[in-house]
Parts: structure tokens; sequence; C-alpha cells
């Protein structure tokens, strides 16, 4: 009897099930499943988006989103390396517990996902832009368009497309990922829309005309990623499904920039987060609670009113979407491993510190390959040169580095002064070091996370980015992987 149903009457049996179990789907006594669009960008830092802060990049659509949803002051990403980022968001795992912690590489088990989850309920599931997480995760989707000549050069070209031929008697989810803001910059029709001499250079980076045009050139492509923001708002809003749908707007990991992207600092880690509800969600909220990359998938499937499965590590934070005052995680946790260059490095973030072990502190930590091969980072080069680097411009040449570092998120935002080194305060920033070394290494260890004698070597030389070729394309140990990380779904702290 059941294979005649057809697909018209599903979603109406999914609506009864979920009301006889008193599962309420959606905010304001509605009944009717809540639609999802996840929109991620690739390559941006949290503070580059005017809702953040920052006065000088042009995002007014995702500055409306966040003025009439709630913005998230400390969501933290699992890794700042595109793949393992993205694949950890949508699989609700931590990276070295895929199977795929590090770059252009692919889970080998076939784990539930958002959209597999979502699916399987009488979703229908589209994808549309960047990919980069391996086969095995597309099972979870309907209709995937990833190739570059459909997708367009800033990944945006089908999401419009994809929402206008999507099964209309089926709530959906859609993924929308962008190329937009990663390298290389192209021309495009909001290229020049920044004016260089306005925008602030991070102090981490040299004030000069090279570095403030690399600047204005990631500006004009979030402002592109804004743009096709915009146009999905205005999608939805004909199609009139806009106040029942759920648009998070986030990123992969941080700028394309020396000290940002891989790194384990909050400009490599901090993602922008903004959710948007009209129906679920109050206005113009924002939240300081700490949340991990890991809890967007049970937060998801929880707004849908669907069970999270036992694979999912993360933790459903949708309480906070009507109380955003509400405390959350105690501790958020990330990984730097292979991507372009051999890493290990491990972090763990509270609301008041950020602490890293660093399993290589023989190797500097200059950044990946198309940071290397930026005007930016050619001039710190010039600068370390003539000798005229700051200490927070200086740092990615420094070799060795320590061991072991811990910042004072509040009074150091951008993470440019090791307390550890502190006189002053020492019996307390020691206290403090230990406890936190002591949590990091415990969720390692049930996590089982490892720290492998053959990692990945460098691919690519780390002053000029050129290929290695006895190195490039060679594998070592993936972390975890002698454990059996992939098959364990312990949590770890929280």
């Amino acid at each position: 009897m059941m294979k005649k149903i057809g697909f018209k009457i599903r979603p109406f049996l999914y609506f009864l099930i979920c009301m006889y179990s008193g599962n309420i789907l959606g905010q304001g006594g509605t009944t009717v499943p809540p639609n999802v669009v996840l929109i991620i960008a690739d390559d941006v830092s949290a503070d580059d988006l005017g809702a953040y802060g920052n006065p000088f990049v042009q995002t007014p659509n995702i500055d409306n989103l966040a003025k009439h949803g709630i913005k998230f002051n400390h969501a933290i990403l699992t890794a700042s390396s595109c793949s393992p980022s993205r694949i950890s968001i949508i699989t609700g795992r931590y990276p070295h517990n895929t199977g795929a912690a590090e770059l252009h590489t692919q889970p080998e088990v076939d784990f539930e996902s958002i959209a597999s989850r979502l699916k399987a309920q009488g979703y229908y599931t589209g994808q549309a832009g960047k990919w980069h997480m391996g086969k095995l995760l597309k099972r979870g989707f309907d209709r995937i368009y990833t190739k570059h000549q459909e997708i367009g050069d800033g990944g945006e070209a089908k999401w419009i497309p994809s929402l206008k031929e999507r099964d209309k008697d089926k709530p959906f989810f859609f993924w929308f990922a962008a190329l937009d803001a990663h390298r290389v910059w192209g021309e495009n029709k909001f290229s020049n829309t920044h004016d260089s001499e306005e925008i602030e250079v991070p102090k981490t980076l040299v004030d000069d005309d090279s570095t403030r045009i690399d600047l204005r050139q990631y500006y004009d492509e979030i402002k592109r990623f804004d743009f096709y923001i915009g146009e999905v708002v205005r999608e939805l809003k004909k199609q009139q499904v806009y106040d029942n749908t759920v648009i998070i707007v986030m990123a992969d990991n941080g700028r394309p920039f020396p000290r940002d992207k891989t790194r384990v600092y909050d400009s490599g880690i901090k993602t922008p987060l903004i959710v948007h509800w009209p129906e679920g969600i109050s206005s113009n909220s924002e939240s300081n609670s700490l949340i991990s990359s890991i809890d967007i998938a049970p937060t998801i499937l929880d707004i849908c009113g669907i069970k999270a499965p036992g694979s999912f590590q993360g933790r459903s934070f949708k309480a906070i979407l009507n109380d955003p005052q509400k405390d959350f995680r105690n501790y958020a946790f990330a990984e730097h491993n292979w991507h372009d260059h051999e890493a290990h490095e491990r972090m763990v973030r509270t609301a008041d510190y950020l602490y890293i072990i660093n399993f290589r502190p023989e190797l500097p930590n200059q950044g990946p390959a198309d940071a290397i091969n930026s005007p930016s980072f050619r001039s710190l080069v010039r600068a370390n040169k003539a000798g005229s680097l700051t200490a927070a411009q200086s740092d990615v040449f420094m070799v060795p580095r320590p061991a072991e570092e811990l910042f004072m998120v509040k009074d150091d935002p951008r993470q440019v002064v090791n307390v550890l080194h502190d006189p002053l305060r020492k019996t307390q920033i020691l206290d403090t070091r230990d406890e936190l070394r002591e949590v990091l290494m415990e969720w390692m260890e049930e996590t089982g996370d490892s720290v492998p004698e053959q990692l990945t070597k460098d691919w690519y030389t780390r002053d000029t980015g050129n290929r290695i070729k006895e190195n490039f394309g060679k594998r070592g140990q993936m972390p975890g992987e002698k454990e059996g990380a992939d098959l364990s779904n312990k949590k770890g702290g929280f």
C-alpha cells in the first residue's frame, strides 16, 4: 500500500504524524514544516560583514537578514579549511571523526547528514555551488549543481534556478555554497565598488597600496555573495514561502590572507552566523553564546521536528533562537590539519580564553598556498627583509613557534598577545592554561584524535607557494585514523 502513495500526499501524512506526536514544527502555533536555506561563503571572516561592525564592506542584504533575525557573535568552526569544515558542518562531526580531516579528502563512512535526514523525512533537498565534500554525501540531495560552467565564477548562478525547479509539494532544504570570496580574484560586475583608500587594514598585515587593493578585491567578491543572497530572498518572497523559510548565512573559514585562513585564531575559525526566520525568530536579536559549527546540523533538524542521528556530535541550540541570552557551550574545539602544508594544532575556545597546542612547533605557520601567493603576503615579505614588521605582522615568519598559546579574547580580539609570556599574571595564567590543556587533551582522547608520526608533508613551499614535486599528491596518516575515529560517535567536552 505504501508504495502506491504519491509524492503529493506524503507531506500531508508527514504533517499529521508530527501533529499527533506533539511535535510542533514551527513557532506561533503553525504545524507546517519550515523550509531551510543554508548559504555558505568561501573564505570570509566574521568581521568582514557590515552586520558584524565592518563599516567598509557593502553587505546590505546580509545586514538586513541580521537586523530581522538573530546574529551569533561567537560561532566557532571546527577547522579553518574548506573541505574539513564543510564536511564537519553537514555531518555534525569533528574533522578527525569524519575521516576527512585534511584538505581535499572525503569520508569513507556513509554518514548521515542534514540533507540525508531531511530527505528521508519527505523534504526536497538541493545543492548548488561549490561542493568539495566527496561522493558519499551527495546521496542526501535530490539535485546537485557543482560544475563550474553551471554555477558561474562566484558559485551562485544556479541558486535561483534551483529554487524554481524544486518539488513544490514538499518542504525543502537547500545548501547554497558560493565560491566567493576564494582567491584568485576575478573581474565581475561588482569590481572596484569598494574604495581601497577607505579600508582599515588589519594590524596583522602591512598597510600599503598592494594590501589595500588586495582587500578591496576581496570585499568586491563579498559584495557579489551578498547580492545573490538578496536574489534568494526575492525569489522566496515571490514564491510566498519566505516567512516560513529559515535562512542561515555563514562561512567555511576565515579570509584568505596571511594569519587568517587555516589558523585557529578567531580570524580563521570564527564564522559569521545569522539565522533568519520570520515565523520563528524575533527581529534584531543577537547572542553571545558559544556555538560550534557541529551544532548547526542538529539545530536544523530540531527546527524541522526531526530527531538527530546518533552520529551527530553536536547539540541543538534551537532554544537560543527565542532566548538569545541563554547559555549554551562551555567549550568549542577546532583543529588545524594539513592544508597545503604539514600541520597539527588543536584549539579550545571559551567565552574568555583561546588556548592552542601546537604539535609541530618547529614549523612556521604562514598560511595556505593561496595566501602565500597574495600581494598581502609579498608586502609582509618585503617588510620583513627591511626589518620593519610589528610583532603582530611577524607572526607568520616565526620559527620555532610556541608549543602552547593562550589569549584573552575580550581584551585581544585578534589574538596577538600570548599571555603565557606575561610575568605579571603568571599564577592566574598558568592555572587557566593547565585547566584548558586538560580539557583539550580529554577531548582529543575521548573523540579518538591522534598525532601521527607521519603526517602529510608540505605540497608547496612555505615562502613562494611553489609545488614540491617529491611530496605533491602523497598522503601521510590521517589524524584519528589509528584510533578509528570515523567510527566513533563520542561527543567530547561541551
